[in-house]
């Protein structure tokens, strides 16, 4: 049995959680509103593509596909 995989926007707000800055720092230093960057935190809405690159240009992140097996 596999075990579920994490949406994509759940590990980003982890990184988020997790990266040691404030969320106001990140908004500041993304140029992001601090209100957008709240509402996606709590779920309540969903970033464009260009945002979800600049957060993740900030945090460093990378998006590596798994390998599968038998491919």
């Amino acid at each position: 049995m596999t075990k579920p995989r994490m949406k994509l926007s759940d590990q980003l707000r982890q990184a988020i959680d997790t990266c040691g800055e404030t969320r106001y720092a990140i908004a500041k230093a993304t140029s992001i509103a601090e209100a957008t960057l709240s509402r996606f935190m709590s779920g309540e809405r969903g970033l464009p593509m260009k945002t979800l690159d600049t957060l993740a240009d900030y945090l460093e992140l990378d998006i590596q596909a798994p390998k599968r097996k038998g491919k």
